[in-house]
Order: C-alpha cells, then structure tokens, then sequence
C-alpha cells in the first residue's frame, strides 16, 4: 500500500482524495460511495450497481415444466455449454 497521505475536513464538511487513491479504485466523478463506521476509523467502498439479492429470494422464480432434471443432466448441461462457448471464442465464424 502507499504512503500515508494527508487531506483535510472542508468547513462543509468534505474531504479531496488523492488522485492517485482515486485511479487505482476506478473512481471517476459522480462515483456513489458506501460510508462505513469501524472501530478504527471511516471505510469506503464502491456502491454496488444493484443491491445484494438474498439467495432466497431468486430461488424459483424461475418456473419450468417437466420432469426434474437430475444432478449428471445439470452437469452434463454445464459442460455442454462451457464447450459451445470456448468453441466460439476460438472460432467465431
């Protein structure tokens, strides 16, 4: 990690991040950042672009029809695509 680097509090209460902090995050302006009290200080991280969904609450939404499909048919599945698609990205044509 770098060096240590000094900012200060504006009287509106903002702080100017080094530039170099700035390009190695990818922050650019207009970035939405997430404030997080820890014991040792302030913590700030990126904003995800869509909240974290419970793994719960994606399970089923998705309706299928039909007779289950087993453990080797889904592995099999898997496999069949992972194929299909290397296949393209070594030959796109």
């Amino acid at each position: 990690m770098a060096d240590d680097v000094i900012t200060r509090i504006s009287d509106k209460g903002e702080i100017t991040l080094p530039e170099a902090v700035l390009e190695r995050q990818h922050w650019d302006a207009g970035t939405k950042l997430v404030v997080e009290e820890t014991p040792d200080g302030v913590l700030l991280r990126k904003r995800p672009i869509f909240p974290p969904t419970p793994q719960g609450a994606a399970f089923g939404m998705l309706k299928y029809k039909g007779k289950p499909k087993t453990i080797e048919e889904m592995n099999q599945g898997i496999l069949d695509e992972a194929r299909r698609s290397f296949l393209r990205s070594v030959d796109p044509d």
